[in-house]
């Protein structure tokens, strides 16, 4: 079985390489076309191919599921077609033995998967957002108009909002804005910086213009009465030091979105979001579905299984690569839908991330299962249906 194995692993690779290849060259040639219209004296034709080139390594990630799919069942409906998969039968292979050898065959891509999202895919991104930044100015991911929105308690109770305008290449930031309030949310400080960086567990920023509120500043406001000090008091500081949570690779996490990061970087920045009570949700179920996306890779080899297995008067190659790909562009649209109608239902994350993926592996083992027993369920059925009448 040892040949055999290796004989499928051969045919199921070289088929999957030239079916992501394909899938790669057309989607990078889609994204070339529609950034033509950015290229000019800033953005050169050169930065974006350099941007596209950056972008590979997600594109592969993305597309690896569906071009496993279909190069699994290229694979298999040319073995069909040859009678190979008839003389693996023949020799006593079941076909669940063969979903075996299949899932087998799996694990080097899953590997292969594993070590492309820890660590190319997040460096991959952050420069590609860093090189969107030096190039267009603007960086992707969560970003607002005003800039990156950051919340974090103060030692005495109190709470600190931090505003950034701009996310430097090498983690330097411009135009910082602080709100410090008191621990009944009453402001006390606004702080303006042209720059800061990060160094030990501190923000360093410098150009400093403070505005600090006076502690009779609300009360005044509330009763109408003309205060009796000055409300407020500007004073420009060269340097502030400020002790916080926040570091240099949590803010450039901020350029990823959540299903970029690596699972050190996305636990890192979940912790962060608990501890300072900010809604991590959207990153806890982009967890689960990376923890999930191995498993996504079984299931998509499990769903070629029983197309490819099929003899070919019952369908060609042709008709095979097509309901594959309906399968896969379903199977796709599955988990899109999964996932914003469980984001809006609040639905537990695990059932977001693994639901489709088990739902889809049950009815690929069902049809195989089906396939396998066919002549043993006909027979059942020709002989136990309830109204079949019985011969005198």
């Amino acid at each position: 079985m040892r040949t055999a194995r290796r004989y499928l692993a051969r045919e199921i690779f070289r088929s999957c390489a030239v079916v992501l290849l394909a899938l790669l060259g057309l989607f990078t040639f889609f994204a070339l076309v529609d950034d033509l219209d950015n290229v000019g004296d800033k953005f050169s034709m050169l930065a974006l191919l350099y941007m596209q080139a950056l972008a590979l390594p997600t594109r592969l990630y993305d597309l690896l599921p569906i071009g496993l799919l279909i190069g699994a069942i290229l694979a298999l409906a040319g073995l069909a077609q040859r009678n190979e998969l008839v003389i693996l039968r023949v020799s006593g292979v079941s076909g669940m033995r063969l979903l075996g050898m299949l899932w087998i065959i799996t694990v080097p891509l899953v590997i292969g998967a594993t070590l492309l999202s820890e660590f190319v895919t997040p460096a991959a991104e952050i420069k590609s957002g860093e090189a969107s930044l030096m190039f267009r100015g603007k960086a992707s991911g969560a970003r607002m108009d005003s800039g990156y929105w950051f919340k974090e308690p103060t030692r005495d109770g109190g709470t600190r909002i931090i505003n950034i305008a701009t996310l430097l290449a090498n983690g330097d930031v411009e135009g910082v804005t602080l709100y410090e309030f008191k621990p009944g949310q009453e402001l006390t400080t606004m702080s303006k910086a042209a720059t800061g960086s990060f160094t030990n567990d501190k923000l360093v920023l410098h150009d400093v213009v403070e505005t600090r509120l006076d502690d009779s500043a609300a009360e005044a406001l509330a009763n109408a009465k003309q205060p009796t000090t000055m409300p407020a008091q500007v004073a420009k500081v060269p340097q502030r030091e400020l002790d916080t949570t926040l570091s240099a690779d949590r803010l450039l996490a901020r350029v990823l979105t959540p299903e970029r990061m690596s699972l050190g970087t996305l636990l890192d920045y979940i912790d962060y979001l608990n501890q300072n009570q900010l809604d991590a949700s959207r990153q806890v179920v982009a967890l689960w579905r990376k923890v999930a996306y191995p498993f996504t890779l079984f299931v998509m080899i499990t769903i070629a299984a029983p197309i490819g297995f099929m003899q070919t008067r019952r369908g060609g190659v042709g008709a095979k690569v097509f309901v594959g790909i309906l399968l896969g562009v379903g199977f796709f649209m599955l988990n899109q839908l999964a996932l914003n109608v469980g984001m809006l239902s609040r639905w537990p994350p695990w059932l977001t991330a693994l639901g489709p993926n088990v739902g889809a592996v049950l009815v690929a083992l069902g049809a195989l299962s089906l396939m396998e027993y066919r002549h043993a369920t006909t027979r059942l059925i020709q002989t136990r249906w309830p109204w079949r009448k019985n011969p005198v």
